[in-house]
């Protein structure tokens, strides 16, 4: 076998426990993928979405169900050593990628210094729009994300701390800009940590974020990361019971809950209950 079959072969068989197997359960949990499908996968040239672009290619040589694949890297404003990075792995991987151009990082630095602002909330949700934008126009239905199960876990605890709100980072949303195209998370059962291994046993190296903002320091999910770690120390399941958590909601502990635009207060039907 050549690099890139090892690379493969490393995903379905040493790691079929860690990576493989809970990437099928959440293509099947939350029924993901569809016949006809169309998904753009995205690639930032993290080590997340590079594992989620093989993981889709193995699903798609081998699993019942079919579907195309479209590879899509979004250079929002990269250094040229970094998105050379990117181009070398994606040559090891063997992914024939499309890559196209934005000046998004800019943008995003530029609006949140006049606004004091977030610049990571703000990167993200123009990077999105900008796939969304690119995979509509190649004619995909879906746009596959990298996030993975740590993400999801820190988002939970991010939006009770700064936010105040108990919302979590869903597996599949069908998105409220771009009509009848859905975003996808495959990773979402996947420990980050499995996915670190996976890397170096292949002894394959990612960029982390390019984004100079955050080279700074600047990040409240750092803060959220020690924070997890943290409680592990305590209790080795917490991570696990906060993604457990945000699938046992009990509505008759809550003050008040939200679905749709309609807010549901527990007086509403208090005294009906004597």
């Amino acid at each position: 076998m050549n690099r890139t079959q090892c690379i493969e072969n490393s995903i379905i068989k040493k790691y079929r426990k860690k990576i493989w197997s809970p990437f099928m359960k959440a293509i099947r949990d939350f029924q993901m993928i569809q016949e006809g499908d169309k998904v753009a996968v995205c690639i930032s040239g993290g080590k997340d979405s590079m594992l989620l672009a093989k993981c889709l290619e193995e699903l798609q040589k081998h699993g019942d169900v079919p579907f195309e694949l479209v590879y899509l890297v979004m250079d929002p404003g990269y250094q040229k050593e970094n998105l050379q990075k990117i181009k070398d792995n994606l040559n090891i991987l063997s992914i024939p990628a499309t890559i196209f151009k934005s000046n998004i990082f800019k943008v995003a630095d530029s609006s949140s210094k006049k606004r004091n602002d977030n610049p990571c909330y703000l990167c993200a949700r123009m990077r999105r729009g900008a796939l969304y934008d690119k995979a509509k126009e190649l004619g995909c239905n879906k746009i596959a994300l990298g996030h993975h199960m740590d993400d999801v876990i820190e988002t939970v605890l991010l939006n009770l701390i700064w936010n105040g709100q108990m919302s979590s980072m869903m597996p599949k949303l069908h998105s409220d800009h771009f009509e009848n195209m859905e975003l996808i998370r495959p990773l979402y059962y996947v420990h980050e940590n499995y996915i670190k291994s996976w890397a170096r046993f292949n002894e394959l190296s990612f960029i982390d974020c390019a984004c100079s903002v955050t080279k700074k320091g600047i990040g409240k999910r750092i803060v959220v990361k020690e924070l997890i770690e943290k409680l592990c120390e305590i209790h080795p399941d917490a991570n696990l019971n906060i993604l457990t958590a945000t699938k046992n909601v009990n509505l008759n502990t809550l003050i008040s809950y939200k679905k749709g635009n309609e807010t549901f207060h527990f007086l509403d039907e208090y005294d009906q209950k004597k």
